[in-house]
């Protein structure tokens, strides 16, 4: 059968039996070779950089179709530092793949997290109902040790990704008042709540903006966008701003969706973005996508957007499709700079995900590997809620939708640059960015 689910990461198509189903990539058998084999085929047929692929690949040197992929990854283009740009192909089970996109629930702790120094590991957000949040784990956070062993021992040894894999851990947390405790959390299924807030600001003198925090570009995200659009097209709203800090991407559908409640009634029928494949999946697969006016797309003149290191993927679509249309400032951090997508390949129960396609704006513009720069730099403060009205960036944000201009930055260029580093660290080449520092998706 072939199905279509369209991420950033894109087209979902199904190869299960010796029958390509309309992939044009058969697998022979779901044995260890046979999956093995599938992914070399799959990446000579689907990769971005296939061309750079080895002309033989001997399968039996790999232990399992992950080790597989995790070879052929590596080649692809170099960013400069040795690291290769293809971070991103991954292969995941199919039922945790449609859980996660189609249902907003995964099976973990329900928190994200990140580095503001080498071994002060803080919590920045905290999903709602979780074994996290029940557990009493809240932003701000410090996590001081992991069953009984400090972050500094940790990452000495098999990394924070690792010990967070397991399926129960005991938290010794340092709170922002220094105060300090001790809590076993087990995980379970977490639902995301794709739109954690949204509200009309009076800027004054009769202007409204719009807030939105977009925590993720997942299905269940599209009705309440549209409530949210709702008001703002009511109240008039024409300046936007975007909380995008924690979103590494997701769903195209709904990025598309987005776009069209931003530039739909300013620049309908016109190019929101560009999809290249490679030469052999491009006649099939290159595609433009244009804006739609909806019933709730606002009259935008000006959109800020709030990122840090882990805005990524379909957080950066957006901003970069909107960037030819209107007035677009990122307000926070650059960044992650993933301007590529993966296409879902199902096989035996599992899904591929190849990086196979490039996304570019109507300037043609999609050349940002090293991540979207900020225009006004601010702090993520973690003792601040997301989008309070002492949260830097919102300072930020309204100051400069007032003024015209950038605020007087809480950090210094050295410290922001020093800040992205240790908050990106090194993705897991098999798997999307914020994977790093979400504990689970």
């Amino acid at each position: 059968m072939h199905k279509l689910l369209v991420l950033l990461m894109a087209v979902f198509v199904t190869a299960c039996t010796s029958d390509d189903g309309g992939s044009g990539v058969p697998i022979s058998s779901c044995s260890n070779d046979g999956q093995k084999q599938f992914i070399v085929d799959a990446m000579r047929e689907w990769y971005f950089w296939n061309q750079l692929l080895p002309a033989d690949v001997d399968i039996s040197q790999f232990a399992s179709p992950e080790d597989t992929l995790e070879y052929l990854a590596t080649f692809s283009p170099d960013d400069g530092t040795g690291q290769p740009i293809d971070r991103f192909s991954h292969i995941n089970s199919a039922q945790a793949d449609q859980a996660f996109f189609g249902e907003g629930r995964f099976e973990g702790f329900g928190f994200s997290s990140r580095f503001v120094a080498a071994d002060d590991l803080r919590l920045t957000r905290v999903f709602l109902d979780s074994p996290a949040f029940r557990a009493g784990l809240r932003r701000g956070q410090r996590i001081l040790e992991l069953n009984g062993r400090t972050i500094a021992e940790i990452e000495a040894a098999e990394g924070i990704g690792a010990v967070l894999a397991l399926p129960t851990l005991d938290f010794m947390m340092r709170e922002t008042d220094s105060s300090e405790f001790t809590v076993s959390v087990a995980k379970d299924i977490v639902t995301i709540d794709p739109v954690p807030q949204y509200r009309i600001i009076d800027a004054g003198a009769g202007r409204n903006v719009g807030y939105i925090e977009l925590a993720s570009f997942i299905s269940t995200a599209d009705i309440q966008m549209d409530s949210a659009f709702a008001q703002f097209n009511a109240a008039g709203v024409n300046e936007v701003i975007i909380d995008l800090r924690y979103n590494g991407g997701g769903l195209v559908s709904t990025a598309v969706l987005l776009g069209d409640f931003f530039g739909g009634d300013v620049a309908e029928n016109l190019i929101f973005s560009k999809t290249v494949f490679n030469e052999l999946r491009a006649p099939e697969n290159n595609t433009t996508t244009f804006f739609r006016r909806l019933g709730n797309s606002v009259s935008l003149s000006r959109l800020v957007v709030i990122a840090t290191g882990n805005t990524a993927s379909a957080s950066e679509l957006v901003i970069n499709g909107m960037d030819p249309h209107v007035e677009v400032t990122i307000v926070g951090a650059n960044t992650f700079g993933k301007p590529v997508g993966q296409v879902g390949l199902e096989f035996c129960d599992q899904i591929l995900r190849p990086t196979a396609f490039q996304t570019m704006n109507a300037n043609d513009f999609g050349d940002y590997f090293d991540g979207l720069p900020v225009d006004c730099p601010a702090a993520d403060d973690l003792n601040v809620a997301v989008g309070a009205a002492t949260d830097p960036n919102m300072v930020a944000a309204l100051g400069f939708l007032a003024t015209g201009s950038c605020p007087v930055a809480s950090l210094s260029a050295t410290q922001f640059k020093l800040g992205a580093e240790l908050e990106i660290r090194q993705p897991d080449r098999r798997g999307p960015p914020h994977r790093e520092f979400a504990d689970a998706y």
